[in-house]
């Protein structure tokens, strides 16, 4: 829900084929060992993104101990926005009050700074809850350009983060996959009232490898600080990954870019 938006809440509820009596309900505390479920999941996730509920049941039960069947197991994803990348049918409905675009970049390799972006939103767990990020991607030269917190999923989150990377550069093509977040008529009216044209993309349902890069700062972000710093709360999050940001872009070498930062990568062609 976009409670920004000049849309009602209502109507917005009447979109996505929600009761309008939810909008106004208030989460109920996450219990230890609910929040202990969560914390499971997401490393099990975030290690091997294929693996469905039938096999993170198995490896809670064998290696955290936690006994939980494929129906919590299920729920538990759905509260954290997470869904096992396999090519499969298309299971959902999409809304038709969102604009879709098509993917561009099957075959095509971001040959130069702001050739590409890639932008998606993952959940950041912390001692009593959790949150999410959302981070825009510079395919080229692996530089995060902007991110921001949120300990929602609303279309906001994505919006900061888009005027933020904008204020840097303009991207040849943005690819995003097809949330409601990239797709709502706010997020796209940005896009395309950019002064440069922007082609937009956007990942194909049950494609495992169209947001690759993304998914990989993902698994580094979540194994090299997320998890080792275990935050408390957002304003520790937002502070401690400020810090690995900085360290990421300007400091960390990355192997696929022959060991160069990805700040070097994007200021060498710009």
């Amino acid at each position: 829900m976009d409670r920004t938006s000049p849309i009602p809440l209502t109507r917005q509820a009447e979109l996505l084929g929600i009761g309008r009596s939810s909008l106004y309900s208030k989460p109920a505390p996450t219990s230890f060992e609910h929040q202990a479920l969560l914390q499971a999941i997401d490393e099990i996730y975030t290690s091997s993104p294929t693996f469905g509920t039938r096999r993170i049941s198995a490896i809670l039960t064998r290696d955290y101990s936690i006994h939980a069947g494929r129906d919590a197991v299920r729920s538990a994803m759905q509260i954290l926005g997470l869904c096992a990348v396999y090519p499969k049918k298309k299971t959902s409905i999409p809304n038709r009050a969102h604009e879709r675009y098509p993917y561009l970049l099957r075959g095509v390799h971001a040959e130069r700074p702001n050739h590409i972006w890639g932008t998606d939103i993952t959940y950041i767990r912390l001692e009593q809850g959790f949150c999410y990020l959302c981070a825009m991607l510079d395919w080229y030269s692996r530089k995060v350009l902007a991110w921001q917190l949120s300990d929602t999923m609303e279309t906001t989150l994505c919006i900061r983060t888009l005027e933020a990377a904008l204020t840097i550069a303009t991207p040849e093509i943005h690819n995003s996959d097809q949330g409601s977040q990239f797709t709502s008529s706010e997020y796209l009216h940005i896009l395309k009232s950019a002064p440069a044209t922007i082609r937009i993309s956007m990942d194909g349902r049950g494609r495992c490898m169209d947001n690759i890069f993304t998914e990989r700062l993902w698994r580094t972000v979540k194994y090299e600080d997320v998890y080792l710093k275990g935050y408390q709360t957002i304003n520790e999050a937002r502070s401690g990954l400020t810090s690995f940001f900085d360290s990421y872009n300007n400091r960390r070498p990355h192997q696929s870019l022959a060991y160069k930062t990805p700040n070097e990568m994007y200021s060498s062609l710009n």
